[in-house]
């Protein structure tokens, strides 16, 4: 359950309601409490359990029925079939489902989240800016949200960012379809550190890119000699890295390893992006970031908020100092129509200093909670995985000691109800199949220790001879 101070009592009614209709088997409807037992129950007035209620009966878990009472409505049907063998497919199927215990999603901010005092903030800028019959639009970004940007991301008078470089969209995956077709990079090759985020890989492949995966060995380093010799031999015009922390393993790049890698990336005069989803999140003061090595003109930097913020605040962004014609042109071409008010919002977060206090608790919850969850691990799998502390974010990514069949541990998991993230889903090629993400951030309300044993249980149970 989310535990934030901020809730109002009916939330922490729905929350209840809906854990107990979740824990209810499919089938016929069934009666819950009545409004005056639940108040009693939970100690709460009768209008705050109506409250809660009405926003299940509103989302279709529940109805009503005249002089009977309120009734649990079986799980509605889902848009994404379970079956068929695409395993990201299963993945987020099964995530999408209430019943299910998801243990693998990457959502720091379910910890703790910006997004009341967000939507605080706008109810007051809506005051502030009447709605106006003129149709214009800023097709890059609110101005406000752009220098706030900006101005985050200048460390010094040699790595100084301006509006006029920034460009914002509806999310992060937008942002990167606009880089892939603004440098014509469809039918192309792209290169990614291993392990990668399934959203770019899975934008790459829409696009039809090959793509060629540089994998970071047990230790957490990367064979730059062989990296070298791949973009001698190969035709690739684009490479992916994130900035300083791995958002997949949670780990931080040494600098001398990213001084390396920055020079045999320039060497080579191919567009380097950085991925800069997660570095807010590394729980050490960052000692430099990939983009201060890299050559100015061949960098691009893409970002989003809603790791940061939380879901109300999607909004991706990017970064260039190149070819602002470009830019300009692809962002005219798409129209992008965002909000302005909650721009403005997320502007006023960032330029007032509660965005930095907020990532500040969100840092330390993070690393507490990890922390708890890794003893825990040690303790109910320590026979079974390995892993290493994570150094930020919001998952501890496991390898299995024995060789499992991880797709039938994956299946016999989603059997007790339970969705980790199987480790193949961050390559193209496959790989990392003895790998699986859990998350620290799951509801922590649930037997934790329970579900670790189910795990263990299921490693057991499939390993190969």
């Amino acid at each position: 359950m989310n535990n934030n101070k901020h809730d109002f009592a009916y939330q922490l009614v729905y929350r209840y309601l809906l854990r107990l209709i979740n824990e209810l088997q499919s089938g016929p409807a069934v009666r819950l409490p009545s409004l005056r037992l639940l108040a009693r129950r939970l100690r709460v007035s009768i209008s705050t359990v109506q409250a809660a209620y009405s926003l299940l009966e509103k989302e279709g878990r529940i109805c009503s029925v005249p002089k009977s009472g309120y009734y649990a409505l079986p799980s509605p049907c889902h848009d994404i079939p379970c079956e068929g063998n695409d395993l990201l497919g299963r993945y987020q199927a099964s995530a999408r489902r209430p019943d299910m215990f998801v243990f693998g999603a990457d959502e720091p901010t379910l910890l703790q989240s910006l997004d009341g005092p967000l939507l605080n903030l706008e109810r007051e800028l809506m005051r502030q800016y009447p709605c106006q019959p003129d149709p214009r639009f800023q097709p890059f970004g609110d101005i406000e949200l752009r220098s706030a940007l900006a101005a985050r991301y200048t460390s010094s008078t040699e790595h100084c960012w301006h509006p006029d470089n920034v460009f914002v969209g509806p999310d992060k995956t937008g942002m990167l379809k606009t880089v892939l077709e603004a440098l014509q990079l469809a039918g192309g090759t792209v290169l990614v550190e291993s392990p990668c985020g399934w959203s770019i890989l899975r934008t790459l492949q829409a696009f039809n890119i090959r793509v060629v995966e540089c994998v970071v060995n047990a230790d957490g380093q990367l064979d730059l000699d062989q990296l070298e010799a791949v973009l001698q031999q190969q035709n690739i015009k684009l490479a992916i890295f994130a900035s300083h922390l791995d958002p997949v393993r949670g780990q931080v790049q040494a600098a001398d390893q990213r001084q390396a890698l920055a020079d045999v990336l320039n060497r080579q005069g191919l567009w380097v992006l950085e991925n800069d989803s997660h570095s807010e999140l590394g729980f050490e003061p960052a000692s430099g970031r990939l983009r201060d090595l890299i050559d100015p003109q061949r960098l691009l930097i893409i970002g989003t908020f809603d790791r940061l913020i939380g879901l109300e605040a999607p909004f991706g962004y990017l970064l260039s100092r190149h070819s602002r014609d470009l830019w300009h042109q692809q962002f005219l071409l798409r129209s992008f129509r965002l909000p302005l008010i909650r721009q403005k919002a997320i502007a006023r977060l960032c330029s007032s200093g509660q965005f930095d206090s907020h990532l500040q608790l969100l840092r330390g919850a993070l690393r507490s909670r990890l922390a708890t969850l890794g003893t825990m691990v040690e303790h109910f799998l320590g026979d079974d995985v390995r892993f290493d502390a994570p150094q930020g974010g919001a998952t501890l990514w496991l390898e299995s000691v024995h060789r499992v069949d991880m797709a039938r541990v994956f299946e016999r998991l989603l059997e007790q109800r339970i969705v980790v993230a199987p480790g193949e889903l961050f390559s193209v090629r496959g790989l990392h199949q003895q790998r699986l993400r859990i998350s620290g951030t799951a509801d922590w309300s649930q037997d934790i220790e329970s579900v670790l044993v189910i795990i263990r249980n299921a490693l057991v149970r499939e390993r190969l001879p």
